[in-house]
């Protein structure tokens, strides 16, 4: 990671809630997420949250690199419908190494409906993705095994 990303850093990151980010959508084989009200879901507004805060980092990432996000503390705080805009504020709040700390909020034109603190990682994508297509044939071999009674 390039040595310009400071605190204070910030984005801005608007999205109009479409259907399909609701609650009943975020997990459809859960009749349980099926049976509750078609409003933006908590998981789609962290995701909101993480993606305006890869946008603050965005300009200061070195080639082949990325982040990942690595903790999330988040309050939500009021129901959003579809055809709604969420904005949300991602501020870099400190940068130690690969760690960066981020304050985001979001809004969605009238209420506040969510705050907190998210931290990321910056990684070597080639590092990671070798690291996950391992696991990938290791969890391989152990549903084979589990399948043949090993």
């Amino acid at each position: 990671m390039k040595n310009t990303l400071k605190p204070g850093a910030t984005a801005q990151f608007s999205y109009r809630v479409p259907a399909n980010k609701t609650v009943p959508h975020l997990y459809p084989e859960a009749a349980e997420f099926r049976e509750m009200p078609t409003v933006f879901a908590t998981g789609f507004m962290v995701g909101l949250m993480e993606w305006t805060c890869m946008k603050v980092i965005e300009p200061h990432l070195e080639d082949g690199e990325g982040s990942l996000g690595i903790h999330i503390d988040v309050s939500h705080i009021a129901a959003t419908v579809p055809g709604q805009t969420v904005t949300v504020d991602a501020e870099c709040t400190k940068v130690d190494g690969r760690r960066i700390w981020f304050k985001v909020k979001a809004h969605d034109g009238i209420d506040l409906i969510g705050e907190g603190r998210h931290e990321r990682m910056i990684i070597p994508w080639t590092k990671f993705v070798s690291r996950v297509n391992e696991k990938a044939k290791l969890a391989r071999a152990e549903a084979i095994s589990h399948r043949i009674g090993g």
